[in-house]
């Protein structure tokens, strides 16, 4: 914890005994040597070579210094042109972690506890948080902290912005406790007695702790292509299925079992990257017959009528057929319940009994704008009964809709999972994710338009936030999944609207296995290399 003591008027007194100067300087002298041990121990790689290089040029001369150090050079250049991603594992990211931390934090950290005001005062003496460690990588440094005495998370995230200033980026991510944090799988005797230590480390809950992301770097600027077909499951994982990528680089699982989900964002957020992104992690199990999707399209089949050999239900004409699938789900959901009662808490999956997917392309359109009360009485009933019983039933709701409000969307509160795009207004980012979701990092209404699919999503039952940007599937992939991974149940009679044919565009390809020119969302970035191989060979 650092600590500085204000000046102060000293009255000097006689001391009680005399220490010997020579007692003085041998004290001095074992104190220094024990920093000097704490430090070379501390900082061992850097001491370690240093003393090794030592040892090599006394024994053999020093002129072998200059020839290893070359040598060394070229090994680590050789290093990271043939094996990129190891030698930023092993060697980039470590080193410019420490650099970072000398240079950059532990240099301006006084400064910066105490101009913003997260340095506490007691008396004459002033202590500031201490900074455990720092972390690097791609999209920005990860620094854990601990708090003071009197101190919560709720301090940090006020000052956020002053945080990110002044440490030389435009944010800063405040989070309690730790973020990515696993222990690794230990083996054999020596596996124990780390087991147990992992356990100590992160089998506890560390409420003195917190974690300041800031983002250096936005990987959410460039267009994600969409999961290559290869890497699309026969039986989809529905507590894990790949969407997108999050801030950090790593995949975004969005879970569906046990949930529904509703889908947030203004005209052009992007809402169609979320519903087609999902629809192609469960393209696997449409054409295995393990998931059916219910799909209305308000809109006239808009949205959804070039992927319609995906569904197995379609109404995009008729409110009344609309609410004739509604209504299905929910005689669907009462059989399971009156066969499943006192046998299974959980409906489990099969060809025979599939999870069923109601995908509501506008909700609002169904529930608000409806003049017809009688019908939208209908809606909205059997709406309220899947909501509230279809989760465990294997009968999920995904809807998408333009205005949260409660006026607009009265069921909102019984969808688990919410999926906030880009906001017109401030106060929409709480309704959609939840009260005092702005306040902790999830900007949703400063999203630029030039970024569709990029929002905010709660993951990992964590408070705050997560900022993510969703897989973009293109016409060519839908067209592709239409052929492909059409549903084995007899498609409607009622017939769809046929499509305008678009020359396949040259970012992507039939094959869904994404292309390079995908762009940072504007149409005039390329998408970095690393990335872009990352999500084309899978998770």
């Amino acid at each position: 914890m650092g600590v500085r003591r204000e000046a102060q008027l000293v009255e000097y007194k006689r001391a009680v005994f005399g220490v010997p100067r020579w007692a003085l300087l041998v004290g001095l002298l074992f104190r220094q040597l024990g920093r000097l041990v704490w430090l070379v121990l501390r900082y061992w790689r850097m001491t370690g070579p240093a003393v090794l290089l030592v040892v090599l040029a006394v024994k053999a001369g020093w002129e072998t210094v200059p020839i290893l150090a070359v040598l060394i050079a070229a090994g680590l250049s050789g290093w990271r042109i043939g094996h990129r991603d190891s030698f930023g594992v092993w060697v980039k990211w470590p080193w410019l972690s420490r650099w970072r931390r000398w240079w950059l934090y532990r240099r301006g950290w006084e400064s910066t506890m105490r101009g913003s005001g997260l340095a506490v005062s007691y008396g004459s003496v002033q202590h500031w948080p201490p900074m455990l460690s720092v972390k690097s990588s791609p999209a920005g440094d990860v620094v854990r902290v601990r708090l003071l005495r009197g101190q919560t998370p709720e301090h940090w995230t006020k000052k956020s912005a002053e945080l990110a200033y002044s440490f030389g980026t435009r944010l800063c991510r405040v989070f309690s406790g730790r973020i990515n944090v696993m222990p690794k799988a230990r083996t054999g005797r020596l596996g124990r007695v780390l087991a147990w230590w992992d356990r100590r480390r992160f089998g506890r809950d560390v409420p003195g702790e917190m974690t300041l992301v800031f983002v250096r770097g936005d990987l959410l600027a460039y267009a994600v292509p969409a999961i290559g077909a290869e890497h699309i499951p026969a039986t989809p994982d529905l507590s894990g299925l790949p969407v997108g990528i999050r801030e950090d680089s790593t995949w975004l699982n969005l879970v569906l079992t046990q949930t529904h989900v509703l889908i947030a964002g203004a005209t052009g957020s992007g809402k169609g990257s979320v519903i087609w992104s999902l629809l192609r992690a469960l393209a696997g199990g449409i054409r295995s017959g393990w998931v059916q999707v219910w799909a209305i399209d308000p809109k006239g089949g808009m949205e959804l009528a070039m992927g319609r050999r995906l569904f197995s239900r379609f109404a995009f004409t008729s409110l009344t057929e609309m609410a004739d699938v509604l209504d299905a789900a929910v005689e669907v959901m009462r059989q399971r319940q009156a066969r499943l009662a006192g046998v299974v808490r959980q409906h489990a999956p099969s060809r025979q009994d599939p999870t069923i997917v109601v995908l509501v392309d506008e909700l609002a359109a169904l529930t608000a704008y409806l003049t017809d009360k009688e019908l939208k009485a209908r809606i909205e009933a059997a709406l309220a009964v899947l909501l509230s019983q279809g989760r465990a039933l294997g009968v999920h709701v995904v809807a998408a809709v333009q205005d949260p409000r409660k006026e607009t969307v009265k069921f909102r509160d019984l969808f688990p999972t919410r999926v906030g795009l880009r906001m017109t207004e401030d106060e929409q980012v709480d309704m959609v994710l939840g009260d005092g979701a702005r306040k902790r990092g999830a900007l949703a209404d400063q999203i630029p338009a030039s970024l569709p699919g990029v929002g905010y999503v709660l993951v990992d039952d964590r408070p705050e936030p997560v900022r993510v940007r969703f897989t973009h599937v293109t016409d060519a992939h839908i067209r592709d999944m239409d052929a492909r991974y059409a549903t084995p149940t007899p498609a409607p009679t009622t017939p769809a609207p046929v499509p305008p044919q678009r020359s396949a565009p040259t970012t992507g390809n039939t094959g869904g296995t994404g292309g390079t020119g995908g762009g940072n969302g504007a149409g005039n970035g390329p998408l970095p290399i690393q990335l872009f191989n990352k999500l084309r060979g899978g998770q």
